[in-house]
């Protein structure tokens, strides 16, 4: 999978939408919260509610999955894509991110397919 593959998969969700917060760092968001950051061969996502759940990533694949910094203690981690990691689990690991972050906003801005 290449990154745009990515970048198009998270943009499927509903309510999803590009942004660039950072010159250079893409970021899908839904709502005004995000749920994945896009960069070089990776994405950044909340791999569980827990960082104690995000580290099931970090035992599984520890050369491809690492902890992101500043908010990883929240269960944040980055995972290279194209590597060990199946495309399979990097789209569940994104479907995740969406259905927590979504989940955490107001009922209001939750996109109404959900």
């Amino acid at each position: 999978m290449t990154p745009e593959e990515l970048l198009g998969y998270c943009l499927q969700k509903p309510g999803a939408w590009q942004d660039e917060p950072w010159e250079g760092d893409i970021v899908t968001k839904v709502g005004p919260k995000i749920f994945a950051f896009l960069g070089g061969d990776g994405v950044g996502v909340k791999c569980g509610r827990t960082r104690d759940e995000a580290d099931e990533w970090l035992a599984r694949y520890p050369e491809d999955a690492a902890v992101m910094a500043y908010i990883g203690r929240s269960g944040w981690n980055t995972l290279r894509i194209g590597r060990t990691i199946p495309d399979e689990e990097i789209h569940q690991a994104v479907d995740e991110s969406y259905d927590l972050v979504a989940a955490s906003l107001p009922k209001r801005l939750r996109p109404e397919s959900r």
